[in-house]
């Protein structure tokens, strides 16, 4: 009996010792558990890190999707502009050719009026004088619905970007700078001179 208590008691001075030695090396390194926790939470924030980067960064397909996109927003940006453009240049080439045609037409007008003041007034009332009369007129309304009208002169101001002034005369009853005859009708296509009119011009 002495012995198994003897042993008892042993056994039970060595579990102490094993208690007590693991409390010391746990007091001795009581840094070791945080240390361990906080490289264990040094990982899930590297992992939650390289997550999100992967999460930001773009798609391959999402990328030429936006590539396509800027390149057919460039392309209709040019083909918008080169429409333009054509149109501004067909435009162009219209009232250039309309300005030619008109300028070829005028010599014409001119013949019909010149012949008109050689007519006595007693001819006037001829049927054929009649008759070109009024060809005259309807070549001149066709011509204004056409956009074709004829430059004021006489009794304007002298304007160099519409009259010509070939002659120039000392008139006291005239103003200053004032056209006192034409002796070539001007015109205009819309906004432009076809042809400037021949003038002289007073004072």
């Amino acid at each position: 009996m002495v012995k198994e208590a003897v042993e008892e008691a042993k056994k039970q001075a060595e579990e102490t010792n094993a208690e007590a030695a693991d409390e010391d090396v746990t007091k001795e390194n009581p840094e070791t558990d945080s240390e361990a926790e906080t490289e264990q939470e040094a990982e899930e924030k590297k992992e939650k890190k390289s997550f999100f980067k992967k999460k930001n960064k773009k798609d391959p397909k999402d990328e030429k999707i936006e590539d396509l996109t800027d390149k057919l927003t460039r392309q209709m940006a040019e083909f918008d502009n080169y429409r333009k453009r054509t149109e501004k240049e067909k435009s162009a080439m219209y009232e250039i050719g309309a300005k030619d045609i008109i300028e070829k037409i005028l010599p014409v007008i001119d013949n019909f009026e010149r012949g008109f003041q050689s007519v006595d007034e007693e001819k006037r009332k001829d049927p054929f004088v009649d008759g070109m009369d009024k060809v005259y007129k309807q070549l001149m309304k066709t011509l204004e619905d056409a956009g074709v009208k004829q430059i004021e002169a006489l009794g304007q101001e002298f304007n160099p970007d519409f009259h010509n002034a070939v002659m120039h005369v000392e008139d006291e009853e005239a103003g200053e700078n004032i056209v006192v005859e034409e002796f070539q009708k001007g015109y205009m296509y819309r906004e432009s001179v076809v042809r400037h009119s021949m003038v002289k011009v007073a004072n």
